[in-house]
């Protein structure tokens, strides 16, 4: 599938949210806002390491994320109600899909196994689901699944494996500077993400 040793890589690994997905929290703004909240409120209390690591590690479910959000939201709307309905929008806020990337992705996997590799619960299926990209990788690993989240490199070699590439063998692409770092210390090659015309030079040997 690779072409032999003709291509650079054999195997394109990308994150998903702010590379391929961004996260559209504008609705859910406008209910905190309503609520008596400043924007913002949820998306602190859903990031709290107590709460964020063992959902991103697989340790407790989204659905149990999604409930211990809430029961800190009681207190702060003073419903339970609008609590839940706040942190069940937060969690499966939708996202906006940058068409360009997923263009460059799918020509890139005419060529070339493509993996995403994303540090996220397993909510993330439902938002491929959503955004019709359910069958546009090879396979999709996450933190949750894994264990261990990016810079591990536990989770770097999952995906490698995923993709049946040697580790070296493997195109990285990240918006997280210290995940790129991890993925060239591990012998990839890294792009750190800005733009859509980053990702087309990198893999402008593959898109030939």
């Amino acid at each position: 599938m690779s072409g032999g040793g003709r291509l650079p890589y054999d195997a394109v690994l990308c994150d998903f949210y702010d590379v391929i997905g961004y996260v559209d929290l504008t609705g859910h703004e406008r209910r905190e806002r309503s609520c008596g909240l400043a924007p913002g409120t949820t998306e602190k209390i859903a990031f709290t390491p107590e709460r964020a690591v063992p959902a991103a590690l697989g340790r407790t479910t989204a659905e149990q994320w999604t409930e211990s959000i809430a029961a800190e939201l009681i207190a702060l709307v003073g419903s339970e109600e609008r609590a839940r309905e706040l942190s069940r929008g937060f969690v499966e806020a939708e996202c906006r899909i940058d068409e360009e990337v997923v263009t460059l992705l799918r020509r890139a996997r005419t060529r070339v196994p493509v993996v995403l590799v994303s540090n996220s619960t397993l909510q993330i299926n439902a938002v491929l689901e959503s955004a019709g990209l359910s069958r546009s990788f090879d396979a999709v690993v996450t933190s949750a699944q894994v264990g261990a989240a990016k810079p591990d490199p536990r989770i770097y070699h999952a995906a490698a494996r995923e993709a049946g590439a040697p580790v070296g063998r493997c195109l990285f692409v990240d918006d997280q500077a210290p995940n790129v770092a991890a993925a060239v210390e591990l012998g990839m090659t890294g792009v750190a993400y800005r733009g859509p015309a980053d990702l087309r030079e990198a893999l402008a040997p593959l898109l030939s």
